[in-house]
């Protein structure tokens, strides 16, 4: 029984793999729409997909950020500034693409521009913190798909959203995980609501990599902007060295967890729009894969004890 089994499952991947393997044809005449190319994962597929021979549209937010992909690319990339806060830029960059796919509609939006600052502990934050990442991470996303979604329903394509695994766990404060949680569920609704169309949407759900994301300097300023502007009373119950206790475990994490291989992320969003039978879901990084993803199908009173046994000690704790 064991071996008619693990036989079921070999046959069962081998057809999974060679379904996966097949790409569309005619990438040179499909459009690729990808937000925040500035830097990261964005940066990467904009060329990785420049050299596979798809059209790429790179939205940017800095003149630096076109200048850098219009040097590294070939004229088969148009850059174009966006910034998704700014619904009056969404739409310019919107009839731009309209203009430029023409009739033949646009094949993938990447939905990749991300903010991961300020986040804390929930009582050292104020409701602006919240608004200000919620605008580029959940809203924007909406509003980016929202303005292209008749182009990408005219060539039937693919919509490919940049969640997080901590889109499905919240293990630390602030509006991080409550914008990967949203991004989740507008990635749900849309892709029943578009598969009458023939439109496919995808998520990309990835664990620790080595970006601004996870820049420990970046998040160590950022908890002390944070922790300057307390009230004595918040400083004293979390204790004059919380800061330093977070910042030596923060570094000890992300130096176990993160992967410097941003190319694992890069690969899964080229599959998600160059694959012929996409799969819905991608957890790109083996802490997603082995530690997040397990934990978050764990029963509350367990997720909840590992993530306070290992939190930095609060000095007013009743724990």
């Amino acid at each position: 029984m064991f071996l008619y089994i693990l036989g079921l499952l070999a046959v069962w991947f081998v057809y999974r793999w060679f379904k996966e393997s097949k790409r569309v044809e005619d990438k040179g005449s499909k459009h690729v729409y990808i937000t925040g190319c500035d830097s990261g994962f964005g940066h990467l597929l904009a060329k990785h997909l420049d050299k596979l021979g798809f059209c790429v549209i790179a939205g940017c937010y800095t003149e630096k950020g076109e200048d850098e992909l219009k040097k590294a690319c070939s004229d088969r990339v148009t850059t174009l500034h966006v910034d998704v806060t700014d619904s009056a830029s969404v739409r310019r960059a919107a009839a731009l693409i309209d203009t430029h796919v023409g009739q033949k509609g646009l094949w993938a939006v990447v939905n990749n521009a991300g903010a991961a600052v300020p986040s804390g502990p929930t009582d050292w934050l104020t409701i602006e913190d919240y608004k200000g990442m919620l605008a580029v991470n959940l809203v924007g996303v909406i509003d980016v798909t929202l303005s292209v979604l008749p182009l990408i329903k005219k060539a039937r394509g693919r919509v490919v959203n940049v969640a997080s695994v901590f889109g499905r766990i919240s293990p630390f404060g602030g509006p991080y995980c409550i914008s990967k949680y949203g991004v989740e569920a507008f990635n749900d609704s849309l892709r029943l609501n578009m598969a009458p169309f023939g439109v496919k949407v995808l998520c990309i759900e990835p664990g620790f990599f080595k970006t601004n994301v996870t820049n420990v300097k970046l998040l160590e300023n950022n908890l002390t902007k944070l922790w300057d502007r307390l009230s004595q009373d918040v400083k004293d119950d979390y204790g004059a060295d919380f800061l330093e206790r977070a910042f030596d475990l923060m570094s000890k994490r992300f130096k176990v967890l993160t992967d410097s291989d941003l190319m694992k992320v890069v690969g899964c969003m080229e599959h998600a729009i160059a694959a012929v039978h996409p799969r819905t879901r991608y957890s790109p990084g083996w802490d997603a894969k082995f530690v997040w993803l397990p934990l978050s199908y764990m029963p509350t009173f367990i997720t909840d004890g590992l993530f306070l046994k290992s939190s930095p000690k609060i000095k007013a704790s009743v724990l």
